[in-house]
């Protein structure tokens, strides 16, 4: 990768700052869109843009190579004039003087200007958090030193947390041969996202596979001798021993930038269908961009891969003054032993909404779908295949469905 330069950058171009799979789409669509002016993609950790699925799914339990998380090869950028400084902070970025500011001073010029930042681990002040054997997870180093962990079996591994990521290092944490036990705030697993029954679904197939299951609870203390953990406390009087112990409580947009930019910041970096910010010729996509979508009329953050890939293209194209806006139905996915699950629409509309089931959930196979006002707002597929279009489709249309028929397997989607 190219070395950051010392000076002011003599020329204007397209900057880009972060180093996720936004970053790399957004690059490369300015490349197929024609633009042939400078790219700078300033990547804080110590890699090209990665993206981050496989990093609790096929990376971390051994079945996907370090290939799977590069959107592009490292041979992509420099064969299209792309220079990335990776391992290097931007700390500012000033609107009125167009530059964004590095680490060690330098300055680099824009013409428009890409946040594409991210999120943070969200962090819990637990006592004994500092302790070694303890993580957060992320990144990919966090990938990296759980998998060495993880990998050969025989640890105690207490999850702390009890969403997507939580119950998915769980899965792949208990086929590595470990025993893990989960605690959460819930009652019952990803019932916040999806609802108790629903989540009742990935819960019984987990227990069915050994994992131990605390809840609702949190740590009350997590415990370490001569540094390193040994057990949590939980806040129930339990007490779990532990070899590991990963927190995934969620994460918080990465707005810093941005705020001291002047930005507006809503839920994250509030940007127009569009992705343009409150400040000219500045844009923000992926995790941190709190967007605007036509289908529902209100804001909406989407932390997926599926988004950082859509929003990553749509601001690009937004930067060349293109007509682009994001109205892909946000989607994403998760594996959990032998669950596939396929999720799209808009969580924000599912609490007061009727839920709806085509299949068997004794069978773990089915789709569940939200309705709300008589409108399909999201839908779930789970081991069952080949229908997110036709999802997809239901919910963008925003007309009115009869549940009956939505309900019926021998009605096809395309139909309803």
């Amino acid at each position: 990768m190219s070395q950051t330069p010392n000076t002011t950058s003599p020329t204007t171009g397209m900057v880009i700052i972060g180093g996720g799979l936004t970053a790399a789409t957004a690059a490369e669509t300015l490349r197929k869109e024609g633009y042939d002016g400078a790219i700078t993609i300033v990547a804080q950790e110590p890699q090209i843009p990665y993206q981050r699925p496989p990093l609790s799914k096929g990376f971390l339990a051994g079945k996907e190579g370090e290939d799977a998380l590069y959107p592009l090869p490292a041979s992509w950028y420099p064969e299209n004039n792309v220079s990335v400084l990776t391992a290097t902070a931007a700390t500012s970025l000033d609107p009125s003087a167009h530059t964004v500011t590095l680490a060690d001073g330098t300055v680099l010029k824009y013409a428009k200007a890409l946040i594409a930042t991210g999120a943070d681990p969200r962090q819990i002040p637990f006592p004994g958090v500092d302790l070694a054997g303890v993580y957060t997870f992320r990144t990919k180093a966090d990938s990296v030193a759980m998998k060495e962990l993880l990998t050969g079996g025989g640890k105690n591994v207490v999850m702390i947390g009890s969403g997507w990521i939580g119950m998915e290092i769980a899965a792949t944490a208990t086929e590595l041969g470990n025993q893990v036990a989960l605690m959460g705030l819930e009652e019952v697993p990803l019932s916040v996202a999806i609802g108790a029954q629903l989540g009742t679904v990935f819960t019984d197939r987990h227990k069915e596979a050994g994992v131990r299951f605390e809840l609702p609870a949190s740590a009350a203390e997590i415990q370490g001798t001569d540094g390193r953990v040994t057990s949590v406390l939980t806040t129930t009087g339990v007490t779990l021993p532990a070899d590991i112990v990963i927190v995934a409580v969620g994460v918080v947009p990465n707005i810093a930038l941005a705020k001291d930019a002047g930005l507006t910041i809503n839920n994250g970096i509030q940007v127009d269908a569009s992705l343009a910010t409150s400040a000219p010729d500045v844009f923000a996509a992926g995790d941190v961009a709190n967007a605007m979508h036509p289908v529902t009329g209100a804001y909406a953050r989407s932390e997926h891969w599926a988004n950082a890939i859509a929003s990553g293209k749509v601001a690009a194209k937004s930067m060349l003054g293109q007509e682009a806006v994001l109205d892909d139905i946000p989607y994403f996915y998760t594996d959990q032993f032998d669950l596939g699950m396929e999720y799209s629409g808009f969580g924000a509309l599912t609490k007061d909404a009727q839920v709806v089931v085509r299949g068997s959930l004794e069978k773990r196979e089915f789709i569940a779908f939200w309705v709300l006002e008589g409108r399909v707002v999201a839908g779930m597929n789970v081991n069952i295949w080949d229908v997110q279009e036709a999802i997809k489709a239901l919910i963008s249309s925003g007309r009115t469905i009869d549940t009956a028929k939505l309900a019926d397997p021998q009605t096809p989607l395309e139909a309803i």
